[in-house]
């Protein structure tokens, strides 16, 4: 079964709060079997359920032990997402 899981984060009171963001991206872009997109709003991981989820939370529960205070917003949706469906009459 695959997932989709679209991640916000953001580290309160952080001076270098881009710095703990990239991180917590890179460290998900090093495991295997999940595929990465990032833009300007969120991160979007695919992959497997069961490593997509495991993974995702072991990265946040890292950034809550290193970090002061982050809130995670996140989106879980069964199925790979990754690809767009066309609009119909297209």
């Amino acid at each position: 079964m695959k997932i989709s899981i679209e991640i916000s984060l953001y580290p309160l009171a952080e001076l270098k709060f881009k710095d703990e963001i990239w991180a917590f991206i890179k460290r998900l872009r090093g495991i295997d079997g999940l595929k990465v997109v990032t833009n300007g709003m969120s991160t979007q991981v695919f992959g497997d359920y069961d490593l997509a989820v495991s993974q995702v939370m072991a990265e946040i529960k890292q950034v809550h032990q290193s970090v002061d205070a982050a809130v995670f917003v996140c989106k879980f949706i069964n199925g790979d997402r990754s690809v767009v469906e066309a609009e119909k009459g297209q």
